[in-house]
């Protein structure tokens, strides 16, 4: 959509009309929405002053660029999004060329925008890169070391900061407001370079005096921390205002430099409902418009709400319990702890590295840390899982959630790799429970651990089953079914589930085992389970490339067992797995019970092992 000629009244209007039809999607399909709703102006903005046809567009986490989505022609596509087969919820090049990188986690538009300034500059092309970033994604480390260098090789780049909450650094009085709006407009900036160059031609005494007369100016402005990292600074300018907003982008993209636009927006603008600090706002399913109530509103008990239970009783009777999320209180449940205990568990915010390595000074100091973060999250804190926590053996636990596949929110934040990468780590204890009882069991045995130890479970509920929950005890399965056939299904997690209700769809018994750990493995039982079970069928929500399957296979060839037993696994392939309902996802993948006991069967009609 080419709006370079739209008038500001023309431009307010688009706004509008883009809102309407967020909020219209969202309230049928769910997704993100008081961030992106708070973003629509910045967007426009950036579409009104920059060419997105050759300059990169570089969203952050990309859950706030559905305005861009619109303005790139989407707009008759945009109520298939996050649905499966339609488009996705976060920027994806392969979808759009106005899409220039895939995003779906925090924190990496600055590096991105940095290494497309260099790669623009060798190849001595007139584009700009701009990035937009929330003031949340400023809180991760990766953000400060793009700064850092980019302040150094002062290459153009306009970072727009959509801060919805509260400046980077609280302004201070009258002063400190005027001062910014100053710095939004062309002169401030032209007094700042004639300054610069004046003061190069004083004597060393007065140039000394002029220096600190500009960094005491700095210290009463929010730009402070920005300018002393070597990037201009231009705001707070109101996100929302169009004019403002045109303004400011121009003369950014005229200061061939790096800059930093500081804009302030309200969350949810537009629809009074979600406008403001609300966090379940953020991400919702579907909703009513008129009301905002939810439209889907299931009873059942969700995995995340069982473990914020279960820690919740233990920490009640272990002064010594902490624990630690990061950005995601409500969506790990931690939310509940904080309340209950604000004073021994905490949101770091978007930085998982330091919430790892914190809670490992906490382990060495003798508290018993809990780290909840999502599957998808924690691959950003491996090194720390290693150089922090396994080498010296501290006792922290990771309690994963979201493992397996998520949804709508696709590629990015599925939960398919923790069972590969942790388990190669030294000292890591791997086990996960199947449903609510042995969710209690898991958090009871991790807090017996004097290493450490990570446990795994779903986005949403366990599949049922009818099994009696046992104490835990290191490295041992739990057999729920021992019947008198060749073919055993082993489950793993949630795996467990989804191989009772496979189980129930064949018309030959089969033994069933709640692996529970799959490092270490129970290899006793397993060698038993090897001499009467030729066939196992493994069912498990991670990727087969290192996974439970593979470790199975790890043990029988160890143990010359290999000729004895052929293993099936039904992990995941090695892709990446699209956004979608669940179910439906699953179904493209072949993972539905139904489907599943169809291969078993077929499998079970070929010459016997």
């Amino acid at each position: 959509m080419n709006i370079k000629n739209y008038t500001i009244d023309e431009l307010n209007n688009l706004c509008a009309e883009i809102r309407q039809k967020i909020l219209e999607t969202v309230s049928k399909n769910g997704g993100h929405l008081s961030s992106t709703l708070g973003s629509v102006e910045l967007i426009v903005a950036m579409h009104y002053v920059f060419d997105v046809s050759k300059d990169p567009f570089i969203f952050d986490v990309s859950h706030q660029a559905y305005a861009h989505k619109l303005l790139t022609d989407r707009w008759d596509k945009f109520d298939t999004l996050r649905q499966f087969g339609g488009i996705s919820g976060y920027t994806k090049p392969s979808e759009s060329p106005y899409d220039y990188f895939v995003a779906g986690h925090s924190s990496t538009s600055i590096s991105l925008a940095t290494g497309a300034a260099k790669a623009i500059k060798l190849k001595n092309e007139s584009r700009i890169p701009v990035a937009l970033i929330g003031d949340g994604s400023m809180s991760a480390g990766m953000v400060y070391e793009a700064m850092n260098e980019l302040g150094d090789i002062k290459l153009p780049v306009v970072i727009i900061l959509n801060d919805n909450e509260m400046s980077i650094a609280k302004p201070i009085g009258a002063i400190s407001n005027y001062l910014s709006q100053v710095m939004a407009g062309n002169f401030y900036q032209k007094l700042k370079k004639q300054t610069k160059q004046i003061l190069e031609h004083l004597p060393e005494g007065a140039t000394y005096i002029a220096k600190r007369f500009d960094e005491s100016m700095k210290l009463i402005t929010p730009g402070i921390l920005f300018e002393e990292l070597g990037l201009e600074y231009i705001g707070p300018v109101d996100g929302h205002d169009l004019e403002a907003l045109i303004e400011a982008y121009t003369l950014a993209k005229k200061m061939a430099k790096p800059v930093i636009i500081h804009t302030q927006t309200i969350k949810g603008k537009g629809y009074q409902i979600a406008e403001g600090y609300y966090e379940h706002w953020h991400g919702v399913g579907k909703f009513d418009i008129n009301s905002g109530e939810p439209l889907n509103k299931n009873g059942a008990k969700n995995a995340t709400k069982m473990f914020a239970e279960a820690l919740l009783d233990l920490a009640k009777n272990d002064e010594k319990v902490v624990g630690v999320t990061a950005a995601m209180p409500s969506g790990t449940g931690i939310k509940d702890l904080m309340k209950a205990f604000p004073e021994r568990f905490w949101d770091v915010a978007i930085a998982e590295q330091h919430a790892v390595t914190s809670m490992c000074a906490m382990a060495k100091e003798g508290f018993k840390p809990f780290i909840a973060i999502y599957s998808t999250f924690l691959q950003r804190a491996y090194d720390q899982v290693i150089h922090d926590a396994c080498i010296m053996a501290l006792p922290v636990v990771f309690a994963i959630d979201r493992a397996g596949i998520v949804g709508e929110d696709g590629e990015t934040h599925q939960g398919a790799f923790d069972i590969s990468y942790l388990r190669t780590v030294p000292n890591m204890t791997l086990f996960a429970p199947r449903d609510e009882a042995t969710m209690h069991e898991a958090v009871k045995f991790a807090h017996t651990m004097q290493t450490p130890c990570a446990f795994r479970y779903p986005r949403g509920t366990f599949r049922p089953v009818p099994f009696k929950a046992k104490p835990m005890a290191l490295g041992k399965a739990d057999l729920l079914v021992d019947a008198d056939s060749e073919t055993l299904l082993i489950g793993y997690g949630a795996g467990v589930g989804r191989a009772y209700e496979t189980m129930k769809l064949l018309d030959f018994e089969t033994g069933l085992l709640d692996l529970v750990f799959v490092k270490p493995l129970d290899e006793k039982l397993l060698t038993q389970l090897a001499a009467k079970y030729s066939r196992w069928y493994v069912f498990s929500d991670s990727a087969k490339m290192g996974g439970v399957g593979s470790a199975l296979c790890e043990f029988l060839e160890r143990n010359n067992l290999h000729e004895a037993v052929t293993v099936t696994t039904f992990e995941y392939e090695d892709a990446f797995i699209p956004h979608g309902n669940t179910k439906l996802v699953e179904e493209s993948l072949g993972l539905l019970p139904e489907q599943l006991a169809e291969k078993i069967k077929a499998d079970h009609s070929k010459e016997p092992v």
